[in-house]
């Protein structure tokens, strides 16, 4: 059977038996086979550079990781209801890097448990049910949080309130005086705040992140209403910013709440929430939780392997280095094509804006042709995102550089 026959063939099978809720990437889908550091290979040994997928923080299958995962599992996996080293050395290893106020941590599975439980303490704790999100924000895959992810097209959950971040700010306080606006408007409606729940980075708004310390005012807004502010860091956290190990440390803000999910394991479920020992008790007060899976010691050893590998190889270093030399060669491209619009982010979280969502969807599949793997985010999926692992370097991202511009150079219609 030919390559063609093969793919053609899983990908009948993959109707048959896999629900149509699934959707695969791009006009021509992928059939991936293995990956390395920044590279996807598909099943006839063609390379991709990854420069969409946020999973793979230290690259992917980093052999350290595997290690870990690989010894653990031959050793013990059990859950957090037997006392073991993990997940207690997992959560002093998290709570090392967040400010000295935030001093509890609950292991959960996913970005999406974990924003659940954020909301679900907020709500017990502050008494309110008022929960402010933005207009494009993605924030998980429960029914709770699908009425907190706009961008999802979804109807808004009760009591839920957005609003429209914009993509450039004029000044830093900007974005405070739309949560002003948002509890205004909660309040003529009867409702009582509980949250701010915003993604530090904004990524599915565009990449908004400029100027730095625009959050401050809004969390002084949240906290004045009685609510509480959840930093969801799934995007932004693990030093994809090149500012510190988390997005909000660029708004020089302390949350109540700071969730993670995705890249925490380098590709192996796991995912947390950190509050403060005062918020944990409180809600512990009302009700417990308990995860089986979250927190269980395989999990826990992929994260510590995770943190380890950023650690060693200077990853948030490299983000904040080549994130540069990545966003000076985006700004290039908009400065010379028209249909690009705008450049955004930090790091190595990029979002390039385009004139529309059709011209980004031609983007993004112009480069998959080219072997250059990114995605589209913000109102009307107008904006290109980009953030490889954090180990790409700058040969790689000159690849992207160039594939970029060919394509746009060379293909008509543009």
């Amino acid at each position: 059977m030919s390559a063609t026959e093969n793919h053609e063939a899983l990908l009948a099978r993959r109707d048959r038996v896999l629900s149509p809720s699934y959707r695969l990437f791009y006009e021509e889908p992928l059939h991936v086979v293995r990956a390395e550091g920044v590279w996807i290979y598909d099943a006839g040994g063609r390379r991709y550079l990854d420069a969409y997928n946020n999973v793979p923080v230290a690259g992917h299958c980093h052999p350290y990781i595997v290690g870990a995962i690989a010894r653990q599992a031959a050793i013990l996996n059990t859950h957090t209801r037997y006392l073991s080293e993990r997940p207690v050395e997992l959560a002093e290893r998290l709570l090392a890097t967040m400010p000295s106020a935030m001093g509890s941590v609950i292991l959960t599975n996913s970005g999406s448990e974990a924003n659940d439980l954020a909301i679900r303490i907020s709500r017990t704790v502050t008494g309110g049910t008022g929960v402010i999100v933005t207009d494009c924000a993605y924030h998980g895959t429960s029914d709770l949080l699908q009425g907190m992810s706009p961008v999802t097209g979804l109807p808004t959950g009760p009591d839920v309130f957005t609003i429209a971040v914009p993509l450039a700010m004029r000044d830093v306080g900007e974005f405070a005086t739309l949560v002003e606006d948002a509890l205004d408007r909660m309040r003529d409606a009867g409702v009582k705040p509980a949250a701010l729940l915003v993604d530090t980075i904004f990524g599915s708004d565009g990449a908004i992140a400029e100027p730095a310390g625009f959050l401050k005012g809004a969390v002084e807004a949240i906290h004045g209403a009685g609510g509480l502010f959840i930093a969801d860091e799934v995007q932004p956290g693990f030093g994809r910013t090149g500012a510190g190990m988390w997005g909000f440390q660029r708004h020089d803000v302390t949350p109540d709440f700071a969730t993670m999910g995705k890249p925490m394991g380098n590709g192996h479920p796991v995912a947390s929430l950190v509050t403060t020992r005062e918020i944990a008790e409180a809600f512990t007060r009302h009700q417990r939780y308990f995860n089986t899976f979250g927190g269980n010691t395989v999990s826990c050893a992929a994260a510590l392997a995770t943190m380890d590998v950023i650690e060693r190889e200077g990853l948030i270093e490299n983000a904040a280095q080549t994130g540069t030399y990545l966003g000076q060669g985006l700004q290039s491209l908009v400065d010379r094509y028209e249909i690009l619009t705008g450049l955004r982010g930090a790091g190595l979280f990029r979002g390039v804006q385009t004139v529309s969502g059709d011209i980004a969807t031609r983007i993004v599949n112009g480069l998959r042709r080219a072997g250059v793997l990114i995605g589209s985010a913000g109102r009307g999926n107008a904006a290109l995102k980009v953030r490889p692992p954090l180990s790409i370097t700058r040969t790689e991202v000159d690849f992207l550089l160039e594939s970029f511009d060919r394509i746009l150079r060379d293909e008509p219609g543009y």
